[in-house]
């Protein structure tokens, strides 16, 4: 069986961290700072990257820092899961991505370090000449994993392509559960822009947001698969998934002491009740990460990318 859980893990340490114009468009997570510039973005977000790799690395955690490089601009870096996933069978899969300016992400130098790390890439599945298509993937932004399972929840937007999402379960042997997550915006109803920030799946329990699943048929068939693989469902509120709650990561350290990853705002969005829920099985380990949430859109599990290869 799949393990779900590794203690490798890649991040990608920026340079020039910025709020994303392109990706803003349909991650309604960002917000413009008042009064804060591009330099004092980065170095905010820098000691939030730098602490949150100290936290991790402490508590056992193998983490693998790669340098953001300055050109070309890439102030999504830190999010590195979006271009790329790792798995057991060697297999690295790249992935197509809806902003142009995050396209370039993708670095051939970044899986030789994997590889110096003493992991071994056998076959490299490239979805991103689909992005000429207008198709898109974007990694475990897209895709929340039941490795132990096989199982793939994607909700379906304009970053998550029902076609490739079909195509990419076919091709690594994954059972697809798909739906339409929504949030309201202005009176609005838009598609949550992924998976990972309504829901996350470890070992023994999962977070979900089942009130951004607005259709019931397809709410029930998530709920359904998650319980008939034995998940205790932590149901978190609409309000709790603004505060990044859904966007937490499962990893083990060197122990093997299973640690659910999150940052300081998720963690304090929580009850005691979810909090005590988590700790029957897990670690919990929170980070400062304000700056990268509130100009980046993303949280904790957007910036670790699990590194699931095989040792040479």
């Amino acid at each position: 069986m799949p393990a779900q859980n590794t203690n490798n893990i890649l991040m990608i340490r920026p340079v020039a961290f910025a709020m994303n114009a392109e990706t803003a468009k349909d991650n309604h997570y960002q917000n413009q700072e008042a009064g804060i510039s591009n330099n004092q973005a980065q170095e905010a977000a820098l000691k939030e990257f730098d602490d949150f790799v100290t936290e991790l690395r402490d508590a056992g955690v193998n983490v693998m820092v790669v340098e953001d490089t300055p050109e070309p601009p890439t102030p999504d870096s830190i999010f590195p899961n979006n271009w790329v996933s790792f798995h057991e069978n060697g297999m690295v899969v790249l992935y197509p991505m809806a902003a142009e300016n995050r396209r370039t992400e993708r670095r051939e130098d970044i899986l030789q370090r994997i590889k110096d790390e003493g992991f071994k890439i056998n076959e490299t599945l490239d979805y991103s000449p689909s992005e000429t298509d207008g198709f898109f993937l974007e990694g475990t932004g897209s895709l929340v994993l039941d490795r132990e399972n096989m199982i793939a929840y994607a909700c379906l937007s304009q970053r998550t392509n029902e076609t490739l999402l079909n195509d990419w379960g076919q091709q690594l042997g994954y059972r697809v559960v798909s739906f339409h997550a929504l949030q309201e915006m202005d009176g609005q109803l838009l598609p949550i822009y992924h998976t990972n920030v309504m829901m996350s799946v470890g070992q023994k329990i999962a977070i979900l947001c089942a009130d951004s699943i607005k259709d019931q048929t397809e709410r029930s068939a998530v709920i359904e698969s998650l319980e008939k693989t034995n998940k205790t469902i932590i149901y978190i509120t609409e309000e709790q998934k603004s505060s990044f709650a859904g966007n937490m990561l499962q990893v083990v350290n060197g122990y093997g002491k299973k640690i659910m990853v999150m940052s300081t705002q998720a963690f304090e969005s929580l009850t005691n009740d979810q909090i005590a829920t988590i700790e029957k099985t897990n670690r919990i380990l929170h980070s400062s990460l304000n700056t990268i949430e509130t100009l980046g859109g993303g949280s904790a599990r957007c910036m670790l990318a699990e590194v699931f290869l095989p040792r040479i």
